[in-house]
């Protein structure tokens, strides 16, 4: 009985290590063990000293860096101002047509990312409806074009990554207890306190998540910059790409991935401090 009671005690204490064990080994596998040889690359091949590569990639494209952080942050507010009041709106107010609308959100992930920004593409060209009645309303002048411009890469950013900020802003607004927002009114606040004291607080983790997922994939893009923007408009995740498959500077393809990494990695958690809540921390 002893032995019995020890075996299974034993396999009690191991049973949290052996359900953890596989995502561990995918993440030594797929994550970790590529990021050391990225690492490895960044600072070997070079005819200078180990920095050399990292010394290009700042020197070099910190134009593409900034261009690349504006336009995701661009596209995160963007989206962040849009997709905030539609996911108040199905969590508060959809009522039976809830489950309609969220799939409408979803829906677009049923067609690729490429064939997505293709038609966004076609939608913006200059013979488009979007440049037609930009015209017509005065907008645009004759000569005027949406496509191969900031505007078209912001737009097709915001178009491509707003379910990812519809969706995590949504599951933080449902999880709301609504006796608290009639526990704010019953003390005498307006909609708009009840809003602002009660639902926007308890909806930050959301938010905060919504932004990650938006900005985070956004700074790294190459397809929107490539097919909607001109070479002025082109991105860091084009030159990384186009640094690999092309011109074969791996250690400066490399050293450009890790100065990405860094730099979004302060970014959020600087956002994080920002942002705080008890729930991020």
């Amino acid at each position: 009985m002893a032995g019995t009671a020890s075996g299974g005690s034993r396999r009690s204490r191991l049973a949290p290590y052996l359900l953890v064990a596989p995502g561990i080994l995918w993440l030594l596998v797929f994550f970790v063990v590529p990021t050391l040889t990225l690492a490895q690359t960044s600072v070997t091949g070079t005819e200078g000293p180990w920095w050399e590569a990292y010394h290009r990639a700042l020197s070099n494209y910190g134009t593409h860096f900034f261009r690349s952080l504006r336009y995701a942050l661009g596209a995160t507010l963007l989206s962040l101002a849009m997709g905030y009041p539609l996911a108040y709106f199905i969590a508060f107010r959809a009522g039976s047509l809830k489950n309609m609308l969220l799939g409408l959100v979803v829906l677009p992930f049923f067609t690729t990312f490429l064939v997505r920004t293709f038609a966004w593409k076609t939608i913006l060209n200059d013979g488009g409806p979007a440049v037609w009645l930009l015209k017509q309303l005065h907008i645009l002048g004759e000569g005027g074009r949406l496509l191969d411009t900031t505007i078209a890469v912001v737009g097709g950013l915001t178009y491509n990554f707003l379910p990812f900020m519809i969706l995590p802003i949504y599951v933080s607004l449902e999880k709301i207890d609504r006796r608290l927002v009639e526990a704010a009114e019953d003390l005498y606040s307006t909609p708009m306190g009840a809003f602002r004291k009660v639902v926007l607080p308890l909806s930050l983790p959301g938010v905060f998540a919504g932004s990650l997922l938006t900005f985070i994939p956004a700074t790294g893009d190459f397809i929107n910059a490539q097919l909607l923007g001109s070479p002025n408009q082109q991105m860091i995740g084009t030159v990384i790409q186009n640094q690999f498959l092309e011109v074969r500077d791996y250690p400066l393809a490399a050293s450009l991935s890790f100065v990405l990494m860094a730099v979004i990695t302060v970014g959020v958690l600087a956002y994080a401090r920002v942002l705080g809540t008890e729930e991020l921390a």
